[in-house]
């Protein structure tokens, strides 16, 4: 990436949380560009980062070797149909938008290289996990690119079915929201045991780290884990029992099951 010149389509949360960790890499403020229609957005990243923030997306995609698209599924038609007759030919165009499939990219861009992608939200504090699919046109060096590319906010894998997307949306796309979910709830729990409010939510928050931390730095799985913690006839054991007498497992296969068929849903209609 050290050459690679970067334009981005977009430049809300996720784009400025690329930016900042390609920045953070060691990629120069002159490899990069970005373009969004807000005012204040523009300004506000040209400070924070220091790279050219410009109003007009094709001004902004003019010398890229790789264009990444960050504007909502609804705009990206539009978008796209916009930017068509400045791309060049093979010009990389790497896609975090939900729902919208390479089929529909192509059919906007042209026959032009596209990796689709499928950040989360931990991104924007660097702890992100991302899903990529290459389409055929794809270089070798095109997916380097665009690895290294996630790679600035977290970890990047590879799939080898754009299908599997879907899966991705469902478990990690999606997936803060089922934490940030269990948190609250234990919180609350935790209140109604008599805890003060802070403390519940601390004990949650530091607890939810370290099992996260515990998880990713063990060489055994979490099923092992939680085995490891729960003795027999213990506080832990009455808990799990509780949570599995209520169809726990059951309720996390339907409940990612519903997010997974609602993103195959969403590329269908917004891929009209």
């Amino acid at each position: 990436m050290s050459k690679t010149r970067i334009a981005f389509i977009g430049a809300g949360n996720m784009a400025a949380s690329l930016i900042g960790g390609l920045r953070a890499k060691g990629l120069d403020a002159a490899q990069i560009r970005a373009s969004d229609p807000g005012a204040e957005t523009r300004a506000k990243v040209n400070a924070e980062h220091g790279v050219e923030v410009l109003a007009d997306n094709s001004d902004a995609i003019k010398g890229a070797d790789v264009v990444v698209l960050a504007v909502k599924p609804q705009a990206m038609k539009a978008v796209c149909e916009a930017i068509r007759p400045s791309l060049k030919p093979n010009q990389l165009v790497v896609s975090i938008a939900a729902g919208i499939t390479c089929a529909s990219l192509n059919n906007w861009l042209g026959a032009q290289p596209i990796v689709r992608c499928m950040p989360n939200t931990p991104a924007l504090v660097r702890q992100g996990v991302s899903g990529l699919f290459a389409t055929a046109q794809v270089t070798t060096e095109q997916r380097q690119q665009a690895e290294e590319l996630l790679s600035a906010v977290g970890i990047a894998l590879w799939l080898n079915e754009e299908q599997q997307l879907d899966a991705v949306t469902a478990v990690s796309g999606s997936g803060p929201a089922y934490f940030f979910l269990l948190i609250e709830a234990m919180t609350a729990a935790g209140v109604k045991l008599g805890l003060p409010p802070e403390t519940a939510a601390q004990l949650t928050l530091q607890t939810a780290l370290g099992a996260a931390h515990m998880a990713v730095a063990s060489d055994v799985d979490a099923a092992e884990l939680r085995r490891r913690v729960t003795s027999p006839a213990g506080t832990t054991e009455a808990a799990i029992k509780s949570f599995q007498a209520g169809g726990f497992e059951a309720l996390v296969e339907k409940a990612l099951g519903a997010a997974a068929h609602r993103s195959a849903e969403m590329a269908e209609q917004l891929g009209q």
